[in-house]
């Protein structure tokens, strides 16, 4: 069913879950601004609407928790972002798809199919995007402590390794003895960005990538690996950045190695600027649009190669959760209730912590909808808690919600990235189904866990037997 924008409420009455509809202006904002997915309405039983399936029918048929993902709207971001460096830079471009913001084989399939390639940290993410139809050569290996035998993976399977440190250099270059590798140097660019300080990785004191005063030697090693083809440098600084700057910062310092590397014989043809732009969580989150920020890199690259005297390399950038995040929201079924008199009301939802670690890690902020009302004014302050044994598992404090009852279905929004990724377990409780949607249709993408689930990889001793 093709659900019909409903109405915008009047100025002069409360607001509603309405007022997180997107707009259908001719100005559409950029997807990573939007605080619900794309294809998001509200049909005539005043219930939310993705991809044109009714939220309240996907739990009654899936279950509760769930991860529904609107495929249009992951579509529309893998576009925007191909289409604005395809606008923007003059040279060769290769967007890739950060898998950890959530790796499975739909979303990466997505990615492929719109001409993406796939960054992944672990074999169980090469073996992913693998699976999913992702080229090895538009799959990019990274990691701070991989193992050999993740190398190996790698380099057996044609993936690109982004080296980290010297225990990574000498590993491959032992592996390419066999086959020839190829391999990108990750610097550490020593730049200062405002995020959470867990999720910024461009400072020196990162444990990421060499430090820039190991860079001649890394290069000189480089040089002298007849089966290690070097065939660029990678930088990042960090996630949910809403500043420009750093990022023109990075295009010079990653151009200036370039040079470098080349004045030294290393075949090197591409710069990956990582990735690292902000979504909108929350109402006074103001990130800047995915094609201002690929043409603030884009500007910075070639006035920097301008500059150093070289040649444009391809360009290559690794967003996550700005190409996912905002397209999927996590729906929720309401149960308990408690009010402390004089402090605040806690209502509790089925899901929590195990499926959104965010909150309680990150103190990340949330907005949520109460998608089997829709309309129905905000007339509430609520602190929205989970299920688990933990005081800290709370999904949103102070949330603006209408009197909530008993089974209500609780929407979270912009929960596609580093939801279902970091996901677990904890006190034993299952992990959620997902489902993607598109044009009325629902397709299941990841199975709901079970309890014997839990309990298929358990051993139990002899000697503790009954």
């Amino acid at each position: 069913m093709v659900a019909t924008p409903a109405a915008r409420p009047q100025t002069t009455q409360r607001p509603s879950s309405l007022q997180y509809l997107p707009t259908t202006t001719e100005a559409d904002p950029s997807p990573n601004q939007l605080l619900m997915p794309l294809t998001a309405r509200v049909n005539d039983r005043d219930h939310l609407e993705i991809g044109g399936c009714d939220v309240v029918e996907l739990l009654e048929q899936f279950g509760s928790p769930l991860y529904i993902l609107d495929e249009a709207g992951l579509r529309a971001t893998c576009r925007h972002y191909r289409e604005s460096f395809i606008t923007h830079y003059p040279g060769p471009t290769q967007v890739l798809y950060a898998s950890k913001a959530w790796s499975c084989l739909a979303v990466c399939a997505i990615a492929q199919t719109e001409g993406l390639g796939i960054d992944v940290v672990s074999s169980g993410e090469i073996l992913t995007a693998l699976r999913a139809g992702v080229p090895a050569d538009r799959i990019y290996l990274h990691g701070n402590n991989k193992s050999r035998s993740e190398l190996e993976l790698a380099a057996r399977s044609g993936c690109n390794i982004i080296t980290d440190n010297w225990l990574d250099l000498r590993t491959v270059a032992e592996l390419s003895a066999a086959q020839p590798i190829r391999v990108m140097v990750r610097i550490t660019p020593g730049i200062e960005c405002h995020t959470h300080e867990y999720i910024r990785t461009g400072h020196i004191d990162s444990k990421f990538g060499f430090d820039p005063t190991q860079v001649d030697e890394v290069f000189e090693f480089l040089a002298g690996q007849a089966n290690l083809h070097c065939i660029g440098l990678h930088a990042h600084i960090g996630s949910q950045i809403f500043e420009l700057q750093p990022h023109n910062d990075l295009t010079d310092t990653l151009v200036q190695w370039f040079a470098k590397a080349q004045q030294l014989g290393l075949p090197v043809t591409e710069l990956n600027v990582g990735g690292g732009l902000g979504i909108r969580y929350t109402e006074s989150d103001d990130p800047p649009s995915i094609q201002d920020w690929v043409k603030t890199i884009a500007q910075g690259i070639v006035a920097a190669c301008e500059r150093q005297g070289v040649a444009l390399p391809k360009l290559l950038c690794e967003p996550g959760r700005s190409l996912v995040g905002s397209s999927c929201i996590t729906a929720y079924r309401v149960g308990s209730q408690k009010t402390v008199p004089g402090i605040r009301t806690y209502v509790s939802v089925d899901g929590g912590m195990s499926d959104n670690p965010r909150p309680i890690t990150y103190q990340s902020l949330y907005r949520s909808v109460v998608a089997n009302r829709m309309s129905a004014p905000f007339t509430e302050t609520v602190t929205v808690a989970g299920k688990h044994c933990e005081s800290g598992d709370v999904l949103i404090h102070n949330a603006q919600l209408p009197a909530l009852e008993t089974s209500d279905v609780l929407a979270v929004l912009a929960t596609g990235a580093y939801n279902a990724s970091m996901s677990s377990n904890y006190n034993r409780v299952p992990r959620p189904a997902a489902v993607l949607v598109r044009d009325g249709q629902a397709a299941l993408i990841l199975e709901r866990e079970t309890d014997e689930d839990l309990l298929r990889l358990d051993r139990l001793p002899p000697h503790l037997q009954a």
